[in-house]
């Protein structure tokens, strides 16, 4: 099976009048399917319970965007052996064929492309650009790996030696439990579980209670592409019921995580600990947080630039990414200058409804707004509020953009993950003193230098010790095949997503010898 090379997605352009009315027409669309309910689905079968979980909308905190019914323990425990039964057929699947239903399933999904779109709109609160880019995202990354489990399938290289013939093939772990993030719900959803599937995995798929639609919606496009049932299983429900129920049982073979520190090091402790029945250590791939700084040497190209990279990962889906810029790091020859283009251009950016496309929306839901604004009081004593510091109008989560300067380099604000739209801004004495700033924190995920002295840039490419590193550019916008993601310390196992390394994660090698006369 040929294919052309990888390509990523190129994505609409919401200022032709033209896009911005199909997007439109989309919302509407989807607005008139809000509210229905949706069920469990485990080896193809409907099941309801007698609990529902809601979606909200957080640009309207009182409009329901849609009802799942509530996964139990008991529907966690079937669902696992549900996918262990279908494991002992889908392992035997040609790789070719299961790469046939994942490239079946990008070309569905360029399809419902806006449709897609809409829902997340509505769902997560992202504005039209931001919904694109995480839909591009997610067909890429089925694009990606179903190209790289062809090379995977391949005839692998291996040393000759005299008198023996050998081979390696890769093989599928078993069940897999994947638990994904909101703030990338359908890309980062999708590109964990297809490469859990590709691969020659089941799954049981516990999406976000905050967007379950996002794993309806991959779910219906996965059907429609021809998976068989049972490969993969849709239980929302909660994590300490469902999601502990999941990790711990013993035909569990691996659990893909995108989250918070503190859940993927729960999560890590109690897939480690090996169950009555259990034959295998459990394999845990975490991607977890971040506090993530961007660099403003004293030797900037452009300062305005470095201003333009800042706000655009600060404050892109409201800071709600774990590779967002939390803090600028900023050289003091140029500190004054930098915060009062900074100010200027954080107060032009207007908060409102995703639906009508504003820059800033509302952050997810009423918990994280609560523990933004904690934060940004805090920063209040910590710094000098230089603009934002309080909710924005209208019915839904909505924050100011803030920005906090003067912050000390080991103040909480500097230091702890805010996942919000809030900046902390520290001046550093030279550029050896904002290295060591950058590099101060339990995290590692992204980082980003803007100087234009080139020995600068080498020294930061051996010393900033992140997973993602950006150089005159922003530290958001990682792209599939050019950008394998992921973090070091406490931002994860650094399983560089969307990179030629991933879909090992999910599977194991098996090495064989023949002698031969």
């Amino acid at each position: 099976m040929k294919l052309k090379p990888f390509k990523n997605e190129s994505y609409h352009n919401f200022s032709d009048p033209k896009i911005f009315k199909v997007q439109n027409d989309a919302l509407k669309q989807v607005r008139r399917k809000l509210g229905k309910t949706y069920d469990i689905i485990i080896g193809g079968k409907k099941y309801q319970t007698g609990q529902k979980l809601t979606s909200f909308n957080p640009s309207d905190k009182d409009e329901v965007v849609a009802q799942f019914y509530k996964g139990t323990k008991e529907l966690a425990n079937l669902a696992i052996e549900t996918a262990a039964k279908k494991f002992e057929q889908w392992k035997n699947v040609p790789a070719v064929e299961r790469v046939k239903i994942l490239l079946k399933a990008a070309e569905i999904a360029k399809k419902r492309r806006f449709e897609i779109n809409a829902w997340m709109i509505t769902e997560a609160g992202k504005n039209f650009a931001e919904a694109e880019a995480d839909t591009a995202e997610a067909i890429d990354f089925m694009e990606f790996y179903a190209r790289e489990m062809l090379r995977y399938a391949d005839k692998q290289p291996i040393t000759p030696l005299p008198g023996e013939k050998n081979e390696l093939t890769y093989l599928p772990l078993g069940v897999g439990v994947v638990v994904p993030p909101w703030n990338f719900p359908f890309a980062i959803l999708v590109g964990m579980s297809s490469a859990a599937i590709v691969t020659g995995n089941t799954i049981v798929l516990k999406p976000s209670s905050d967007t379950p639609m996002m794993g309806q919606l991959y779910y219906e496009i996965m059907k429609q592409a021809g998976l068989p049932a049972g490969v993969l299983n849709f239980l929302p429900g909660s994590g300490g019921e469902v999601g502990d129920t999941l990790v711990a049982h013993p035909l569990t073979r691996f659990v893909s995580f995108t989250g918070s520190m503190e859940v993927g090091i729960h999560i890590n402790k109690l897939a480690a600990e090996v169950q009555p029945g259990q034959k295998w250590l459990k394999r845990v791939v975490a991607e977890m947080g971040g506090k993530d700084s961007i660099i403003v040497d004293n030797e900037v190209k452009n300062l305005d630039d470095a201003v333009a990279g800042v706000v655009a990962s600060a404050f892109g889906f409201q800071g709600q990414k774990c590779s967002a810029c939390s803090r600028a790091i900023v050289d003091a020859k140029v500190y004054d200058k930098f915060v009062a283009k900074l100010k200027e251009e954080v107060e032009k950016i207007q908060v409102g409804p995703a639906k009508e496309n504003y820059k800033a929306g509302p952050v997810i839901n009423a918990s994280a707004e609560r523990n933004i604004l904690s934060y940004i009081e805090i920063g209040k004593n910590e710094g000098r509020l230089l603009c934002g510091g309080e909710k924005a109008e209208g019915n839904g989560y909505y924050i100011k953009p803030t920005v906090i300067v003067d912050v000390d380099p080991m103040a909480r604000i500097s230091q702890e993950e805010i996942f919000g739209p809030v900046l902390a801004v520290i001046k550093a004495k030279n550029f050896n003193h904002a290295l060591e700033i950058g590099n101060n924190t339990i995290y590692g995920l992204t980082g980003a230098v803007y100087t234009n002295n080139k020995e600068k840039l080498a020294r930061a490419k051996k010393e900033f010790f992140v997973g993602n590193l950006y150089f005159n550019r922003k530290c958001t916008g990682a792209m599939v095949g050019g950008h394998p993601f992921g973090g070091f310390n406490m931002s994860g196992t650094d399983s560089k997503a969307g990179g030629r390394d991933y879909l090992l994660l999910f599977m194991q090698a098996k090495a064989m010898s023949e002698k031969v006369k």
